[in-house]
């Protein structure tokens, strides 16, 4: 047990979803060094999959757009854990709503650890001016640094990712039996500063899809997404479009199934490295030096923009910020380095 010997720990870590995810294989290795350590997992319900094979660890899900919105929202969230009888609290977010329960975590003598986001060498890595354009800390690491102060060291070198899933019926239904390999490709990403153009996609896919040797299985998207991906869907006899088709649980037993995944600097991209799925990632004005890069990947699995035609890259950390005349830098990134870097992968399994 930690030097303070903590029993049972509460874990913050509300959103979003590549962030949470990025809490597994964490919790994972922590779990391993420390078996009898009970783990509540504070998040969003929607989330709860993730955490459903991980030992001694359990979800308390957050309503914080119902029931627990709002400063006395969040006061009924920390009489609702109080009875749970948390020694301490590790807040992996550390945004005003985690602050607020850690007021009131405090107030009673239960210790807290927030992050340490690293927010001024992130500011350095994205200025305009003066940028200082150098490696940061690991978003992983980042999160074991919590649990190190907590009385809790735990070595990452060692982290085991988690296991395939059994694939349900309904996955096995969509996806067929046949011997083709299995290419994930999650297309979109919440800023058009981090999603490769469509028509580039499109060249990339067709491509593929032409081979015959790959089932490509597209993720994510909302509603307009989702028509843009059908479109595809119907006119590759290789393809399978997932929006709106399975739960977020049987979209996780595919994805950890898959045998490569494609995505933009994104949550899918997370989801696919933490079952240690190989993940090419496409980096548009974000880039890996924030220190957000899929778990234990490869550097040459981070396709990135061209720096010297676009010295602002990154121009924030997220991908909200783009300066003006930097909407196409993705298209730097061509169609055939994508298609070698995946054929290179697939083909050596």
């Amino acid at each position: 047990m930690g030097k303070n010997k903590y029993k049972h720990l509460l874990v913050i870590r509300l959103s979003a979803m590549g962030d949470v995810a990025m809490t597994v294989p964490v919790l994972n290795a922590l779990t391993a060094e420390y078996p009898d350590l009970k783990i509540t997992v504070l998040t969003r319900a929607f989330f709860s999959p993730m955490f459903s094979t991980l030992s001694n660890v359990h979800v308390y899900e957050a309503d914080v757009d119902g029931k627990h919105k709002g400063i006395l929202g969040l006061w009924r969230l920390f009489r609702e854990l109080k009875t749970r009888r948390i020694d301490a609290v590790a807040d992996l977010h550390n945004v005003l709503r985690s602050s607020i329960l850690k007021g009131f975590f405090v107030s009673t003598n239960i210790p807290v650890i927030q992050i340490d986001k690293g927010r001024k060498e992130k500011r350095a890595l994205t200025a305009y001016k003066n940028k200082v354009f150098k490696p940061l800390k690991t978003t992983f690491q980042r999160y074991a640094d919590v649990f190190y102060k907590l009385g809790f060291p735990i070595n990452l070198e060692t982290a085991r990712a988690l296991s395939k899933r059994v694939l349900p019926e309904r996955v096995l239904e969509l996806a067929g039996s046949d011997s083709q390999k299995w290419l994930g490709i999650a297309p979109f990403a919440a800023y058009p500063g981090k999603t490769y153009p469509f028509g580039l996609m499109q060249e990339i896919i067709l491509s593929l899809n032409d081979t015959n040797k790959y089932k490509i299985i597209f993720f994510g998207g909302g509603e307009l997404e989702k028509k843009q991906l059908q479109q595809w869907s119907d006119s590759c006899q290789n393809c399978i479009n997932t929006i709106d088709t399975l739960s977020f649980e049987e979209e996780l037993a595919l994805i950890s199934n898959l045998d490569l995944m494609v995505s933009m600097d994104s949550g899918n991209g997370h989801l696919a490295a933490i079952f240690s799925v190989p993940t090419i990632t496409l980096w548009g004005v974000t880039h890996p030096y924030a220190g957000f890069s899929p778990f234990r990947q490869e550097p040459e699995n981070s396709l990135l923009s061209d720096r010297t035609k676009y010295p602002l890259i990154p121009t924030s950390i997220y991908g909200n910020t783009m300066p003006e005349g930097y909407d196409s830098v993705m298209s730097t990134i061509v169609p055939e380095t994508i298609i070698n870097r995946i054929t290179a992968l697939l083909e050596a399994k």
